[in-house]
């Protein structure tokens, strides 16, 4: 999803190829028709046409990139992922810029459309934002399984409407004719990103899905992750799964439903919450940051830190925590 640098070589390099193993026909056929004495002309300017547009179609998405980086990131785009996204605010400048290309490149790349509700800036930074967080540690991702991100006014059912019984979805990866589709509804898209600390974010939870079902499955269990670790985390998941039937993890109950929303459910958590993950679920935090790349509590502790040293406040334990969230300091940030 990224500039994908390395991707993009890998295309040059098989556009060069083809367009020298097809060039090498054209201009052997040509020789060819010149040894025969007819004209090679009509083979130069066919093999030229073809050469152009096969390198054109293998490097277009990367030179179409470079144009959307090219583009200054708008500021009013910088003040919603100031205000809004508290992953944002904790990056360091070098990862602030690399998170607003990642931002400028998906909102280049993917629609998002209102379905009876219109769709301002904030709900399109706030879609990318979703989307960016859980690959944050990938340069190379690609969500090749997404054209489209449709946005309800409310919750919807099963059957992706929005009137009626049943209607308690609040996002959805689209399957059979929706596939490549994901739908969220805009208030609880919106809820995700408020300072209420509670660890649930819908935008990400999807997107966690799209992550999971990368390698055409939807089971809880990650391309991403090294093979080494799948028996290890399947035991986790499982191990989980058992304390939060009996009532002794703190783990959303929707994480029963099935692997796929276990993994899903548990990843909000760790972007959300990661200080109350690592102290409650160690070896569940450790796992996580293996398959994401990210260590957001420590991230977040820095970044806490930081803010402190430059601002020279005191906060008691009572106060408000200073980074938005809106609960008091010993509940929140005193915990990092």
């Amino acid at each position: 999803m990224q500039n994908a640098p390395i991707k993009a070589r890998l295309n040059q390099i098989l556009a060069g190829f083809l367009t020298m193993i097809i060039g090498s026909g054209f201009f052997f056929a040509g020789l060819q028709a010149y040894v025969d004495g007819r004209s090679v002309w009509g083979f130069a300017i066919a093999g030229f046409v073809v050469c152009f547009f096969i390198y054109r179609a293998f490097t277009g998405k990367f030179r179409n990139r470079s144009k959307v980086l090219d583009t200054p990131f708008p500021a009013p785009w910088r003040k919603l992922l100031l205000e809004h996204v508290f992953f944002y605010r904790s990056l360091n400048e070098d990862d602030k810029r690399r998170f607003e290309n990642e931002v400028q490149i998906f909102l280049a790349e993917k629609r998002i459309t209102g379905i009876k509700t219109s769709v301002s800036d904030k709900d399109r930074i706030l879609v990318a934002a979703s989307a960016v967080i859980p690959i944050f540690g990938f340069r190379e991702w690609e969500y090749d399984n997404l054209g489209e991100v449709l946005l309800y006014p409310g919750n919807f059912n099963r059957q992706f409407e929005q009137e009626g019984k049943g209607r308690s979805v609040l996002g959805m990866v689209g399957h059979g004719a929706m596939s490549g589709v994901m739908i969220l509804s805009k208030p609880a898209l919106n809820k995700g990103f408020e300072a209420s600390n509670d660890g649930h974010n819908v935008g990400i939870h999807e997107f966690v899905h799209l992550i999971d079902a990368q390698d055409g499955f939807f089971d809880g269990i990650p391309s991403l992750l090294d093979k080494q670790y799948t028996i290890p985390w399947i035991n986790l998941m499982h191990e989980e799964s058992v304390k939060i039937r009996e009532g002794k993890s703190d783990i959303n109950k929707y994480g029963l439903t099935n692997k796929a929303e276990f993994f899903a459910v548990v990843s909000e958590y760790f972007f959300e919450h990661p200080q109350d993950m690592a102290k409650e679920h160690p070896e569940l935090y450790k796992m996580l940051t293996i398959i994401f790349q990210q260590d957001p509590k420590h991230r977040f502790s820095q970044a806490f830190k930081s803010l402190f040293g430059y601002t020279g406040k005191k906060v008691g334990r009572n106060s408000p925590c200073p980074c938005g969230s809106g609960e008091k300091y010993k509940r929140c940030c005193l915990s990092m």
